[in-house]
């Protein structure tokens, strides 16, 4: 197998015709989002909220899930770790991505707003939730994770350049105490971001529930992205049957993790019946938002639950696209339910169409411009890791595969 091979000139051809279709959807979708800004600025921030936190999760799903391979190793991450690499270093365009959310602190946030007092935050956090406060905690997050992705980008390209195993010993060594500290700043993240939208509202499973989902959302883009590029060399060599089997099954595990994350939450919130936590189920749960938490149930769950059971749909790139696809759109549902109601009137909840639409838009016009991005990365390198011993042991040990 030639597993130094770097991309053909037909596949980069190919790659940059992509980008740059990417780019005109991410140019033209944030463009329409901010237009919307001006027409309805009640209904933009929420909408951005939720497409700046889909990409988001998944720039810090590609940082986890390659720290992840270099701890464990395995096969399965020769097929997608170059688009993880690539996605790694969307952190620092996603710095510039979150500039409308300082300007929308005070529309999004009831805490953030002139006047707010006590009433409208939980107990004891009215220190924790200020603006000023916010802004570090989010500058202290982005600093972290563009070093990260830095940081993993340089040592495989280091390791990409010699046969010397220092830098994936590094990269081991390193993955770690790198996951342990990209969790916690995913998971305050996550609480600054989703959960203080109502800061009357705390749950401690909230914020790896967020996570769990942003990992599952991660192998379906990278898997998609590797299934783009399976039709050529080197792509065609590695994306085996059995490699793909792998991924399918680490997207099973991952959607029974997320379903098992949110039933928990909901049984102990709600066996609870506590004043504080009750009314952010029933404002999500009323309305016509009960006919979304179904069919999150439905088919963000069982639907590539049964669909990932079979074989067939692991072994055939078309069918895990076609997947990975689907749980890449019933995660955007998933974070619409979670984000939108917290803008409704909680007496009288409802769908409100407009921000959903506008959260389409902003979601494919960030999402265009992460994948031009990734794709910028992933054809300046070879496809394929470069003499990781790793992944040399791993492949001589599946024997192909």
């Amino acid at each position: 197998m030639s597993t130094g091979m770097s991309a053909s000139p037909e596949l980069v051809e190919r790659l940059t015709r992509l980008q740059m279709r990417a780019l005109i959807v991410g140019v033209v979708g944030l463009a329409a989002g901010f237009a919307a800004w001006a027409i309805w600025p009640v209904h933009f921030f929420p909408a951005y909220l939720i497409a700046f936190m889909y990409w988001l999760g998944v720039s810090l799903g590609c940082i986890g899930l390659t720290m992840l391979h270099h701890l464990v190793g395995g096969s399965w991450g020769l097929v997608i770790r170059r688009p993880l690499e690539s996605g790694a270093m969307n952190a620092l365009p996603m710095l510039l991505l979150s500039v409308p959310i300082a300007f929308g602190l005070e529309s999004l946030y009831p805490w953030a707003r002139a006047g707010s007092t006590g009433h409208e935050v939980a107990g004891g956090h009215s220190l924790y939730l200020s603006q000023s406060f916010f802004l570090i905690r989010a500058g202290v997050y982005f600093v972290t994770w563009i070093v990260m992705g830095l940081g993993i980008n340089l040592l495989s390209n280091q390791q990409d350049g010699t046969t010397n195993a220092g830098p994936s010993r590094w990269l081991q060594a390193l993955s770690g105490p790198g996951i342990v500290l990209l969790f916690l700043a995913a998971t305050f993240s996550a609480i600054d971001w989703g959960m203080s939208l109502d800061a009357k509202w705390t749950s401690t499973i909230y914020g790896v529930m967020i996570i769990i989902g942003d990992a599952l959302a991660t192998f379906a883009v990278t898997i998609v992205l590797a299934g783009t590029l399976a039709a050529d060399r080197p792509m065609s060599e590695i994306a085996t049957p059995g490699r793909l089997n792998d991924l399918g099954n680490l997207m099973l595990a991952f959607v029974m993790l997320w379903a098992y994350m949110s039933f928990c939450q909901f049984l102990i919130i709600w066996s609870g019946n506590l004043s504080e936590e009750i009314p952010w189920y029933l404002r999500r749960t009323r309305g016509g938002w009960e006919w979304v938490a179904l069919s999150l149930i439905v088919f963000n769950f069982f639907l590539p639950f049964f669909a990932l059971l079979f074989r067939s749909n692991k072994r055939e790139t078309k069918n895990v696209m076609r997947v990975s696809l689907w749980i890449l759109f019933m995660h955007w549902v998933n974070f619409v339910w979670l984000v939108i109601p917290a803008a409704t009137d909680p007496a009288s909840p409802q769908i409100l169409w407009p921000q959903v639409f506008l959260s389409a838009l902003t979601t494919l016009g960030i999402g265009g411009i992460w994948l031009a991005f990734t794709l910028s990365w992933l054809k300046r390198r070879p496809l394929v890791p470069l003499h990781d011993p790793n992944l040399i042991q791993a492949l001589e040990h599946a024997g192909g595969h």
